[in-house]
């Protein structure tokens, strides 16, 4: 099975929709869609995350339907250095989040107190518990850190939603800290990522992750991807996100 998570295109936050920016990109995502070969569509009840499904869809019969837990994880978060401000859980400096061990522990990373104080772990337990009930209902059930192909199958699913819940959601199927993805991955608006089933043995399923970000639907009508998410290539590019 194929799993797809389409980031949403360039945001306007404020109004949860799309830029002008965001627009283009999304009518630029749109041929590469029927192409995917999907038979089910989900979409975040966020706005923009719908407005960039609605365009990229458009002409297509299917509908996507909206799931709660692919709304973006962005519990409010005080982190050591802005104790009074609130940030989304991967808003962290390096010189912070790189000294804590156990934020690059799978099983840990939760128990750090900044995440302690924030619920994290609560969060996350719903939004995992939700994916791997979705995964148990299309045939593959979590055991351990592997999964079960109890009715294994090569459908491809596709999911519009955001960049830190699909580190997220990544995380979970590889296993390890959503820390290392946040910050040492990024993926811009409306590009693709793809995780599939590998069932080297009867049964025994690890899932792989075949491509992150990929923008090549913007490159191939000669744009360039959106900034959104990036920070500053050198700290003297004063046009870039500090």
């Amino acid at each position: 099975m194929k799993l797809i998570f389409i980031r949403h295109g360039d945001p306007d936050y404020r109004n949860d929709s799309l830029t002008e920016q965001g627009e283009r990109e999304a009518k630029l995502l749109a041929p590469r869609i029927p192409k995917l070969g999907a038979k089910e569509y989900y979409v975040s009840p966020l706005g923009r995350a719908q407005r960039t499904a609605r365009i990229a869809m458009e002409g297509l019969s299917e509908k996507p339907e909206t799931l709660w837990w692919l709304e973006e994880f962005s519990p409010p978060t005080r982190r050591p250095d802005s104790p009074d401000k609130d940030h989304v859980p991967w808003d962290w400096y390096p010189q912070h989040w790189t000294t804590e061990d156990i934020l690059y522990q799978e099983e840990h990373w939760t128990e750090h107190p900044v995440f302690v104080k924030a619920g994290i772990a609560e969060k996350h337990g719903k939004v995992i518990r939700e994916l791997d009930s979705f995964l148990q209902a299309h045939g593959y059930e979590r055991e351990g850190r592997m999964y079960k192909a109890v009715a294994a199958n090569n459908d491809t699913i596709v999911f519009f939603c955001h960049f830190g819940l699909t580190c997220l959601v990544l995380s979970h199927l590889i296993g390890t800290s959503p820390m290392i993805l946040w910050q040492g991955f990024i993926s811009a608006p409306t590009s693709v990522t793809t995780v599939v089933s590998e069932e080297r043995t009867e049964g025994n399923v690890q899932w792989r992750c075949t491509a992150f970000g990929d923008t090549s639907h913007l490159y191939a009508a000669d744009t360039f991807p959106g900034f959104s998410g990036r920070f500053c290539e050198c700290f003297s590019n004063a046009d870039e996100r500090h």
